[in-house]
């Protein structure tokens, strides 16, 4: 811990241009810390620093342009789970933003915050004995939901509870209020039929199962969020087939010919839904973005690294686009998928 918090603070001081003095003061702060109580504390400036930086280092994310950008609120003195859920509401009405996401963090304590959801606002999922009702990419955490009482209305599109735990008591479940539940309703520009899917989907994608590392400590609880990428809706989260699966519904209100491959049926539909995906969230005034923007957006970003002498690292397969990727300059390049703190990674699941 000593190595990770002293390389950190270094990293800070340099990039923050504060004095070396200053510097190496911190240093013999935290290692007598460290020494006495077998951890050390984040001051506020070190956190949103800490933050911020873990996202421009995140491997698999294309919107690191805006790294600095990141709203970050500090709330690792709450304890209880009533006073989590208050954070994550007002978490939830900042990012919102009616629509104009801003880009937000909430690191909570270290040592005994848990948030079990995977995304703060997400779909149920429920099996049946013929069909799956919602998004089957839920199914275990809404049976875990119904265990510890949950009731949803079971359809495809019914707001998951939030779970908090502190330290090892029962987890705790809190439904949110649906005004704080911002949702976009899939319409189409040219095809008036879209609506009759009954597609939506929600806003805000806040990740909240992620672990946030920096400096030796690990923030277990530390929801974030950007905007969407129009594809992570439109080829992702209702096109996959083990997902909503809506290619084969959309091809066939199109009069598309669905039995043969080389119809490119799936392309077409895909690229229809991607259309309507996008057009709806600008209709309502909500942030998002388009793939080809992104990428180029990810270039800047880049060229913005190279001058401050930094290496950009990269996971390829996630940095490309599910759509189109060779009309992007990412699937021609190849990247470093080595991983630098500060950062966020995958952690356990705790049901």
């Amino acid at each position: 811990m000593l190595l990770e918090a002293q390389n950190f603070i270094r990293l800070f001081y340099e990039e923050t241009g504060k004095k070396e003095l200053d510097m190496h003061t911190r240093f013999r702060e935290v290692e007598n810390q460290i020494k006495i109580e077998g951890t050390y504390e984040h001051t506020t400036e070190e956190l949103e620093f800490g933050a911020k930086v873990a996202w421009r280092n995140s491997n698999k994310c294309i919107g690191r342009l805006f790294w600095q950008s990141l709203t970050v609120f500090d709330k690792r003195d709450l304890h209880t789970e009533d006073a989590v859920f208050e954070a994550l509401i007002e978490h939830m009405q900042f990012a919102t933003n009616e629509g104009r996401i801003r880009p937000t963090i909430t690191i909570f304590s270290p040592k005994d915050v848990r948030v079990w959801n995977h995304q703060l606002i997400r779909y149920a999922g429920y099996e049946t004995e013929d069909w799956i009702i919602g998004d089957s990419d839920s199914i275990d955490f809404t049976k875990k939901c119904e265990e510890l009482g949950w009731e949803g209305k079971r359809t495809n599109f019914d707001v998951l509870p939030l779970v908090i735990q502190i330290k090892d008591h029962p987890p705790k479940l809190f439904d949110i209020p649906e005004q704080y539940i911002l949702e976009v309703p899939i319409r189409h520009p040219e095809y008036d039929w879209f609506e009759d899917l009954q597609l939506k989907w929600y806003a805000v994608p806040m990740i909240s199962s992620m672990k946030l590392e920096m400096g030796g400590i690990t923030y277990a609880a530390a929801p974030f969020n950007g905007w969407y990428m129009g594809t992570e809706i439109g080829a992702r989260n209702l096109a996959d087939d083990y997902r909503y699966n809506m290619l084969p519904s959309v091809a066939r209100h199109m009069g598309l010919n669905t039995k043969s491959n080389a119809s490119l049926w799936k392309d077409r539909a895909l690229l229809e839904l991607n259309v309507a995906v996008l057009y709806s969230f600008k209709k309502d005034g909500v942030s998002i973005v388009d793939h080809h923007t992104a990428a180029q957006q990810f270039k800047k970003f880049e060229e913005i690294e190279k001058d401050a002498d930094r290496d950009v690292t990269g996971n390829w397969t996630w940095l490309i686009p599910p759509m189109s990727p060779a009309t992007t300059h990412i699937f021609h390049k190849q990247y470093n998928n080595e991983k630098v703190t500060p950062n966020y990674s995958y952690q356990p699941s705790p049901y």
